[in-house]
């Protein structure tokens, strides 16, 4: 095997930032594909592709209808798509999840193009418990390993199960939360990898291994092979790892992982988030190297891809992958189709506050950012957000001559600020700054002003609000921040949207 590491040359972790949980990885032949979590979202599992493990395209969503997809109204924020596991065999790729509302369950979907379409789902009433992985052994029996960590014998094909779950393995003794299991069949033995610990602080990896699938397991003497609980370092909740194995022998794992800033206790806001790190094997285990925010770079040439439009001009007849809603999108809410070049929004909730608002949103990347909107509110009203779920979001509003920057955060809901703006399209931007110094330990991780674009281009910000409030440490659940746009009364018109990562 070639050195793991090409001299001189680095790739920024992580690799795949903002809100994309659980990462799923599997190789075929030069090409890598990866999926995340993405519970209340519709369209649902993005897919991303790759050809050297550090830079990934989003080419499509494997849950695009509402079919495969379906969220009732009453679905939580937090709840929805769990911890896929993505797989290729048989000359087909699998992707098995957990749907976590009302009539969900466990769900396998196929596919021979990852970009889609994907099939409808094959439901597995005998598979218990969420985070399934899917494990094919020499003899083409396939295994569905479940947090627990559970496993039950399956027909991937039909959704029969064969006998009852039975443990594989708790974990190490007092850890909370087995979970997120992988089992892969390395050289002489089969190697369970599990995330234990809770996937706030205490995140960790551990594994085990066995002479067959079902086990029985032995766990790694060095267990956890990888967790940063305790450490002072800029990535925290490391955990829900996934391996796999590159086109020159090495090896490598992805995982998810946070970066908190501001003072204590630290908030992260953009999410869990996808990064990559080296392994190696001794003694027949797996070693994880350094997880830092500046990594040394494969052994491989990297293949950037080209550097995407800040812009979307909403040209197209059907959106980019990119941008999601909550919990569906009917055409008769969201089009592009109704006037040539921009995207029009019926509403339906009358603000954030509701889950059936009708929104389309792209997940916040960049610490730094800002993102700017042309809307015509004429016919309604509605504006350009900054949403965690209905309890937590930022906004500035237009319509019927006027701009508010809303804001509710828990029980609170107050207006801001507002001004009067003549009648006609207006651009409306929400710019997000990191906190360089902390003026003491309970200093937030960044701030937002939201404001108004004059129309010299100057930029009016009518308010400004503290970040550590679009937060999981205090709104809690598993998502991170989405920056869109909305409707909450009547038809909005919206002729573009800018996002630009600005200086880290």
């Amino acid at each position: 095997m070639s050195d793991i590491h090409s001299p001189g040359r680095t790739f920024a972790n992580p690799v795949i930032p903002g809100f994309h949980p659980d990462p799923s990885i599997c190789r075929v032949g030069d090409d890598y594909y990866l999926v995340c979590s993405s519970f209340e979202y519709f369209p649902g599992v993005p897919v991303f592709h790759s050809r050297d493990l550090v830079n990934w395209t989003q080419i499509g969503n494997a849950l695009d209808r509402p079919s495969q997809l379906p969220l009732p109204t009453g679905t939580p924020s937090s709840a929805g798509i769990y911890a896929p596991t993505l797989r290729h065999h048989d000359g087909r790729f699998w992707l098995i999840v957990t749907l976590v509302c009302e009539g969900g369950g466990n769900l396998l979907f196929t596919t021979t193009d990852p970009a889609g379409p994907w099939s409808d789902p094959v439901r597995l009433p005998g598979v218990p418990g969420i985070d399934p992985d899917l494990a094919w052994d020499e003899d083409g029996t396939c295994w569905c390993t479940v947090a627990g960590v559970g496993q039950v014998r399956i027909d991937p094909h039909t959704g029969e199960s064969f006998g009852a779950p039975r443990k594989l393995w708790s974990g190490t003794p007092g850890a909370k939360a087995p979970e997120a299991p992988h089992l892969y069949h390395v050289g002489d033995h089969w190697y369970l990898l599990i995330a234990e610990g809770g996937t706030e602080r205490g995140h960790s990896v551990s594994v085990a291994r066995g002479r067959t699938p079902t086990g029985p397991f032995e766990p790694c003497p060095a267990n956890p092979i990888l967790t940063h609980r305790g450490f002072e370092h800029p990535i925290q909740n490391t955990g829900h790892a996934d391996l796999v194995q590159a086109t020159d022998g090495s090896w490598w794992m992805v995982l998810l992982g946070v970066r908190p800033g501001g003072g204590t206790p630290g908030w992260h806001v953009l999410g869990r988030e996808t990064f990559l790190a080296p392994v190696t094997w001794v003694d027949g285990w797996p070693v994880v190297g350094d997880l830092e925010p500046d990594m040394p770079a494969p052994a491989w040439p990297l293949r950037p891809d080209p550097v995407a439009p800040h812009r979307d001009d909403f040209d197209l007849s059907a959106l980019q992958p990119c941008w999601v809603s909550l919990r569906d999108r009917p055409a008769r809410h969201c089009t592009t189709k109704e006037r040539a070049g921009w995207l029009t929004l019926h509403a339906r909730g009358s603000s954030l506050d509701e889950p059936d608002v009708v929104f389309v949103g792209r997940r916040q990347q960049h610490l730094s950012c800002r993102a700017r909107t042309l809307i015509d509110p004429a016919e309604g009203r509605g504006g350009l957000a900054v949403r965690l779920d209905e309890d937590h979001h930022y906004e500035i509003e237009a319509g019927s001559g006027e701009v508010k920057v809303l804001a509710r955060i828990g029980p609170l809901h107050t207006v801001v600020a507002s001004r009067p703006v003549p009648a006609g399209p207006l651009v409306l931007g929400i710019q997000v700054t990191p906190t360089r110094t902390l003026r003491d330990a309970r200093t937030g991780p960044d701030t937002l002003s939201l404001g108004v674009e004059e129309p010299d281009g100057t930029f009016t910000v009518l308010g400004t609000l503290d970040g550590r409030y679009l937060s999981t440490e205090v709104a809690g659940g598993f998502t991170g921040r989405v920056i869109g746009m909305y409707a909450s009364g009547g038809t909005v018109h919206f002729d573009w949207f800018d996002y630009e990562p600005l200086d880290q």
